[in-house]
């Protein structure tokens, strides 16, 4: 239980880029990923924006012509697998295929197979849609299609705790490791752009009409988003044998559900404080050894009320000092993919000592009175940032990563 995780290799999916490079220079520019929505017609609704993938193409990420009907989710995340391992230059042929496993959280899984089967229902009647076409559908064949695709053959784990799910997906990868159960875990998020989540939050009138502005005073909600995000963990131990290339080590993480309502996080942001003292305690650390949190940020009044809320009540007067931002302002909020996505910006801040901004910071909310990195990105040295991440009914998570000294 001691052995000690670290970030070897990442990808990402996302609605500013494909790629590590491309993310990165999207992301510390402040590049808005915002578009109008492509994916289905928008007309019968009061919002029509949204943050989804540009350009994908799948068959780009796979040596073959893909022979099996997967979903978008599956896609996705077997493309952002493929990125992490070859950033991570590991050559998973020499490694025991039952050593290899992966950890992936999500909202709704392949959610737009289950759209296309109710469509289908809907215009054809039920004789019309091919029974085969559920077997693609539940949440696990999103892992289970990566351990396919790479052939792995370890502990293979989708963990759908929605919007906080990437935090968990990777805090249960470390925990497969520690434990000796893993060698090599490929953990992360992913979530496809999805009908039912727009319909969802734009009847909650949470989607914001044009642009998402969290912490701003004016903001007026979210952007449903998608995409993924993986990761490489493996041991400090196994990645120093290799010489592999470290991003970040993982100190610890917190979970908590405070069950305070369906859809709004607790006014007093009970369990999000439980959920960062939890990951303090587990890393062995004091508030102010933290210098960056990426913040859970949705731009909606209740969370970045809540979020600023807990932040005060855990770090002190350490609060002031803490740089903290909302990458959401760019990607838009990407489901079950959007804590594993933080998490690498996380790694690529440490490794690149640059916080990347909260973009349409216009004008500073009273009750959201800390230092959200306006606009700009900020080039200071980070020793250890911590990943916010929270979901409807009171998923809370929290995830530390320190820079590698040896």
């Amino acid at each position: 239980m001691n052995k000690r995780i670290v970030i070897t290799g990442v990808g990402t999916i996302s609605p500013i880029g494909c790629g590590n490079d491309a993310f990165w220079d999207a992301l510390i520019s402040g590049e808005s990923g915002v578009s109008e929505v492509k994916s289905f017609d928008t007309s019968i609704f009061k919002v029509h924006r949204g943050c989804e993938v540009k350009e994908f193409n799948y068959e780009d990420y796979v040596s073959s012509s893909p022979n099996r009907k997967i979903g978008k989710g599956s896609q996705f995340a077997i493309a952002a697998t493929k990125l992490a391992l070859d950033d991570s230059q590991l050559n998973i042929n020499g490694i025991d295929p039952e050593n290899i496993g992966v950890s992936i959280g999500t909202t709704a899984g392949e959610i737009q197979i289950l759209e296309r089967v109710n469509l289908l229902r809907y215009e054809n009647g039920d004789d019309s849609v091919d029974p085969y076409l559920f077997l693609s559908h539940p949440c696990i064949n999103i892992p289970s299609n990566v351990s396919i695709e790479f052939g792995f053959k370890g502990p293979t784990t989708i963990i759908p705790t929605a919007c906080a799910a990437g935090n968990y997906a990777i805090g249960y990868a470390c925990d497969l490791i520690r434990l000796g159960r893993a060698k090599i875990m490929l953990a992360g998020g992913s979530d496809p752009f999805s009908k039912v989540a727009y319909v969802g939050f734009g009847r909650l009138n949470a989607i914001a009409p044009e642009i998402c502005q969290p912490f701003d005073k004016n903001r007026k909600g979210m952007l449903i988003g998608e995409g993924a995000g993986m990761l490489v963990l493996e041991s400090l131990d196994d990645a120093l044998a290799r010489n592999a290339n470290i991003y970040a080590e993982i100190l610890g993480y917190g979970l908590s559900c405070d069950g305070y309502h369906i859809t709004i996080p607790h006014p007093d942001g009970n369990g999000v404080v439980s959920a960062m003292e939890k990951a303090l305690k587990d890393a062995k650390i004091k508030p102010e050894d933290v210098q960056y949190i990426s913040a859970h940020g949705t731009g909606t009044l209740a969370n970045d009320k809540a979020e600023t809320i807990s932040i005060k009540k855990v770090f002190g007067e350490h609060a002031k000092r803490l740089a903290v931002s909302s990458i959401k302002s760019m990607l838009g909020h990407t489901m079950g993919a959007a804590s594993a996505i933080e998490a690498i910006a996380c790694a690529l801040a440490i490794k690149g000592n640059v916080v990347p901004p909260t973009i349409n910071y216009e004008t500073m909310d009273p009750e959201c009175d800390l230092d959200f990195v306006p606009n700009v990105k900020r080039e200071m040295d980070i020793t250890i940032a911590l990943n916010n991440a929270y979901a409807f009914g009171g998923n809370n998570s929290c995830l530390v990563l320190k820079k590698y000294s040896g």
